[in-house]
C-alpha cells in the first residue's frame, strides 16, 4: 500500500487495485487552485500508465466535497491570457477524468459548487452522502458557469442544467439522483460501504472488457447512430477476441466463475 504525505494538497492511497485521490485542502474546502489541479493532472497520469490500478475513488478531505475554483487567487492575476490557461487546465484534468483506462467515483460529502460540481459531473460515477448539496453558483459572484456548464449539461437535462446556471439554485442529493448528476444518495454513515460496494463489483469484473468499454462509451456519445453503431460493432468483436471473454463465455456455458486473465 503507498501513501503519500498528508501535507500534501492531494494524497494518493493504492489497496487492492483501488486507488483513492484525496483532495486534501479541507479548510478552503478544497477549492480547485493552480497547485491542486497541477496535482490530479499529475495523478491522473499516473494512475493512466499504472496497470495495477482498477478504479479510482476521487474523495475529498474534510466536510466539503469541492467548492471549485480558488476565487482569491483568481483575483490576484486580472489577466485575460492567465485565466485563459486557467480554465483550459481545468479542462483538461476534466477531459483526463473520462480518458482514464479505468471507472472513476466520486465519493461527495458536503457540498460541490462550481468546478467542485463540474468534477463531480465528470466522473463516470458518483455516490454521495444525504448531507451533500450541489450548485453552479458562479452567477452569484457575477461570473457565469460556462465550463461546468459542459459536463452538467452532459449529465441532466436541459432546461435542469440551465436552471441550475441562471439561479444559482442548490439541489440536494436526492434530487441530484433523480436528475442524473449522481448514482445514489446514502446516509452519510453509508458513504465508504456504498463506494465500496461499487468498487467491488468493478474489481469483479474482466479488466479488459471494461477498458474496451470506458473508451467506447464516451466516444460513441458524440457519434450519429450509424458511426456510433459501426465503431461499437468494430469494438465488441475486437473485444470477443480478448482472453477473458473467450473465458467468460466458457466459464458461463460451463457453470462455473471465470478467471480473467487481463
Amino acid at each position: 500500500m503507498h501513501h503519500s504525505t498528508s501535507a500534501a494538497i492531494l494524497t494518493r492511497t493504492d489497496h487492492d487495485g483501488v486507488t483513492t485521490l484525496l483532495l486534501n485542502r479541507p479548510l478552503q474546502f478544497n477549492a480547485l487552485s493552480e497547485a491542486l489541479l497541477d496535482a490530479l493532472q499529475t495523478e491522473l497520469d499516473a494512475v493512466a500508465s499504472d496497470p495495477g490500478v482498477r478504479c479510482v475513488v476521487l474523495a475529498a478531505a474534510g466536510k466539503a466535497f469541492c467548492a471549485g475554483h480558488d476565487l482569491r487567487e483568481m483575483r490576484s492575476t486580472p489577466r485575460l491570457d492567465y485565466y485563459q490557461a486557467l480554465f483550459a487546465r481545468c479542462s483538461r484534468v476534466m477531459q483526463a477524468i473520462q480518458t482514464l483506462p479505468v471507472p472513476v467515483i466520486a465519493r461527495v460529502q458536503g457540498i460541490a459548487t462550481a468546478a467542485g460540481c463540474q468534477l463531480v459531473a465528470s466522473c463516470d460515477l458518483a455516490v454521495a452522502a444525504e448531507s451533500a448539496r450541489f450548485a453552479v453558483s458562479g452567477i452569484n459572484v457575477g461570473l457565469f458557469c460556462s465550463t461546468p456548464a459542459v459536463a452538467l449539461s452532459r449529465n441532466v437535462s436541459t432546461k435542469r442544467a440551465f436552471d441550475m446556471l441562471v439561479t444559482a439554485r442548490f439541489i440536494d442529493a436526492a434530487t441530484a439522483a433523480d436528475w442524473g448528476l449522481i448514482n445514489e444518495t446514502v446516509a452519510d454513515a453509508e458513504l465508504d460501504a456504498a463506494v465500496e460496494r461499487k468498487t467491488a463489483a468493478i474489481l469483479s469484473k474482466s479488466p479488459a472488457a471494461i477498458r474496451y468499454g470506458k473508451a467506447m462509451f464516451y466516444r460513441q456519445r458524440q457519434m450519429p447512430l450509424a458511426d456510433a453503431y459501426a465503431y461499437a460493432g468494430d469494438v465488441m468483436a475486437r473485444n470477443m477476441m480478448e482472453e477473458d471473454a473467450v473465458e467468460g463465455i466458457d466459464a458461463f456455458l460451463g457453470k462455473r466463475l471465470p478467471v480473467w486473465k487481463s
